[in-house]
């Protein structure tokens, strides 16, 4: 008997009816961009046997310096969407980056050689998919640390890997893409498509070095006083009524005796914070890495989800402990109040587009791993279509991560910070050529460079901070990730 290769049995090696479907859309793409002189995408989805990781694949087979993409929340259904490569991407800054990149995604998108019933049967991964994230700031990430970041980008993956569950039943999908150019042939596009597939390995995700050879060292990006001082001038500035409230980070640095596995540690936090979102995104030799527990939108034909973010505290090992804890926070004026500054702009924001906005009448607890929040859950039904990039135009920053009024705490974050937030903060996420998508806040996050991550965390500043607590407040949000990056 003959043996049987590896690669007859890979998940990924194309059948030959599925070729001969990709090779008609590769053709149709390049006869449609010789026609209009304009690159046209065509993509082809295939399902996959339902025990396959996307994001161990990712990890696995993802080639030095190209985009990646990881993106899960194991708790909801152990969704997630993993992305390799790029055909294409949509790039913008200033003030209508985001209208912008709507824009352009929305003509490639409804331009492509797709699956005619593709997105429609709803889930996340089938047909054109865009994935990516945006900056804090309109013009967000000129240090040179986070060179490759764009202030807004999102990527068509060469090969994008979803796993969701439909009526009860778990499903993984590949959709494959290709933009064919005027000049391109349809089987150099399928020798190029099939060359990936070759290279796709379903392996478990690495693991962290237990005794890692050397020592790490941490230290502030500035010192501890400085941002005391910073939450201070806050404080004076609310006081006075010039503000409500405003959102101040710091960063912190780990400096490591080896290079980082972006992979190890996005396993751990996967495994650790299991009701968040667990992303890695990695642009060139950089990954920023994050367990977020904020949703931005999510967006899913005409209705948008979202979550009011605000107000903290620590976790206790003691079940009555922590359920103490947990009742101190949802009594906390303090925290009540930064709360409700951001339940009132997300609600009045989406009412102007909506014809009904519900939230929870009270805020409940969102508790993770080493910290519990206030949350309040906001759901929405639009009025008109607004895609999910339309609708972070809208949304972002909101006051969990701002101020507000924003007009006033904008100039003042950076000023105050002496920092430049780069992604953190800012939305990370995909949409597809429904403008259905879900974006999260890139909170908890580091950005991993080689043997050096840089860690970030903010708080909301009110008129009762006081800045000692602040400062121990971002500690304690640092906690998610620091551990991790300096054993």
């Amino acid at each position: 008997m003959r043996p049987t290769s590896v690669l007859e049995t890979s998940p990924f090696v194309l059948a030959d009816e599925d070729r001969e479907r990709l090779s008609a859309r590769l053709e149709l793409a390049v006869q449609r961009a010789r026609r209009s002189g304009t690159p046209t995408l065509a993509t082809l989805t295939l399902p996959l046997p339902a025990d396959i990781d996307p994001s161990a694949v990712a990890c696995a087979s993802r080639r030095a310096s190209e985009p990646w993409f990881v993106f899960e929340q194991p708790e909801r259904k152990q969704v997630a969407l993993a992305a390799l490569g790029d055909v294409t991407e949509i790039s913008a800054s200033g003030p209508e980056r985001f209208a912008e990149v709507a824009d352009r995604w929305r003509v490639l998108a409804a331009a492509a050689v797709s699956d005619p019933h593709g997105p429609k049967d709803g889930g996340v991964g089938g047909g054109p998919i865009a994935v990516g994230g945006f900056a804090f700031a309109p013009d967000g990430g000129s240090a040179p640390h986070w060179g490759g970041f764009q202030p807004a980008s999102l990527v068509v993956p060469e090969v994008a890997l979803a796993r969701d569950e439909r009526h009860g039943e778990r499903r993984v999908r590949m959709t494959l893409s290709a933009l064919a150019a005027p000049d391109d042939t349809p089987e150099d596009l399928l020798a190029r498509l099939q060359g990936r597939l070759s290279e796709l390995r379903s392996r478990p995700l690495a693991l962290l070095d237990p005794a890692p050879a050397g020592r790490c060292h941490v230290a502030s990006a500035m010192p501890p006083e400085h941002y005391e001082a910073a939450v201070a001038r806050a404080v004076e500035l609310i006081r006075d009524g010039e503000m409500q409230k405003i959102v101040l980070a710091r960063e912190v640095q780990v400096h490591a005796p080896g290079e980082y596995d972006p992979a190890a540690v996005f396993g751990v936090l996967r495994a650790e914070f299991p009701s968040c979102f667990v992303f890695c995104v990695g642009r060139g030799d950089s990954t920023l890495v994050a367990a977020s527990p904020e949703l931005l939108v999510r967006r899913e034909g005409h209705r948008v989800s979202t979550l009011a973010l605000a107000g903290s505290t620590r976790r206790s090992a003691d079940p009555a402990v922590d359920d103490h804890l947990g009742e101190q926070l949802l009594r906390s004026q303090k925290d009540r109040e930064e709360q409700a500054i951001v339940v009132r702009r997300i609600e009045r924001t989406l009412r102007q587009h909506a014809l009904w906005v519900t939230a929870t009448p009270e805020p409940v607890l969102v508790r993770v791993a080493n910290i519990q929040h206030l949350g309040t859950p906001i759901r929405a039904q639009l009025a008109r279509p607004l895609d999910a990039i339309e609708l972070l135009d809208l949304m972002h920053p909101t006051p969990a991560v701002g101020g507000e009024p924003l007009a006033r705490a904008s100039p003042l974050i950076p000023a105050l910070e002496g920092l430049d937030r780069g992604w953190y903060a800012g939305p990370v996420g995909w949409t597809d050529a429904t403008g259905d998508g879900e974006f999260c806040v890139a909170l908890r996050c580091a950005l991993l460079n080689r043997d050096v991550a840089r860690c970030y965390a903010g708080v909301g500043v009110v008129k009762d901070s006081d800045p000692c607590a602040e400062l121990a407040e971002t500690e304690m949000k640092l906690a998610a990730l620091l551990p991790l990056l300096s054993s």
